[in-house]
C-alpha cells in the first residue's frame, strides 16, 4: 500500500460526508479494505523477496539443472508458486488477512486421469500451512504464523530451504 493512501481515503470520505449530510462514524476506516489490500501487498513483497533469493540460489548455481523458477498464477493479482524438479509450492491469498503455503510434488511416470486415485497417489501435498494477519495497535497489521509474529526475511529462509530440500530429492 503506498504510503499516502489512508490519506487519500481520508479526503474521499469527508468529501462524501460533506456531500451526503451524513455523519459517518468509521470515517475514513474500512477494516476489510484495508485487510485485503495489507494481504496483496504481503504477498507482492515475499515474492519479491523470494525472487531475490531465487535468482541468488541460482546464480551461485554450477549447472542450469535445477534451478527455481517463479511463476505468477493466472487469474489471481499476486499469487505466486515457486517450481523446480516437479515440486511446487504455491503462496496464494486464501481471505483477507489469510495466506496459504502450500507444497506438493506432481510425478512424472505418467498423466493419470482427474479425479482418479491415481492422480490422488501422484501428487503429494504438504500440510497448508497459513500466515494470517492480526490487528495490533493503532490498525498496525502484525503477520503471524501459529500466533507468533514474523519477519519477511526468515520466513522466505525457512520456506525456500525447505523447497530446495525436497525438490532436491
Amino acid at each position: 500500500m503506498e504510503k499516502i493512501s489512508w490519506i487519500k481515503e481520508l479526503v474521499k470520505a469527508e468529501q462524501q460526508m460533506e456531500e451526503s449530510g451524513l455523519v459517518d462514524m468509521s470515517f475514513g476506516f474500512d477494516a476489510d479494505k484495508i485487510l485485503i489490500n495489507e494481504t496483496i501487498q504481503f504477498l507482492l513483497e515475499l515474492k519479491t523477496e523470494f525472487v531475490d533469493a531465487s535468482t541468488s540460489f541460482n546464480e551461485l548455481k554450477p549447472s542450469a539443472l535445477g534451478r527455481i523458477k517463479i511463476y505468477g498464477i493466472a487469474k489471481t493479482h499476486a499469487d505466486f508458486m515457486l517450481f523446480r524438479n516437479g515440486f511446487k509450492m504455491i503462496f496464494s491469498l486464501k481471505a483477507p488477512g489469510q495466506i496459504s503455503i502450500r507444497f506438493n510434488f506432481i510425478g512424472t511416470n505418467y498423466i493419470p486421469t482427474p479425479g482418479s486415485e491415481a492422480q490422488a497417489a501422484a501428487t503429494n501435498v504438504m500440510d497448508e500451512h497459513i500466515v494470517e494477519a492480526k490487528w495490533g495497535a493503532f490498525g498496525e497489521i502484525i503477520w503471524t504464523y501459529q500466533n507468533q509474529p514474523l519477519k519477511l526475511e526468515y520466513m522466505v529462509r525457512h520456506y525456500l530451504t525447505l523447497f530446495i530440500k525436497e525438490s532436491s530429492k
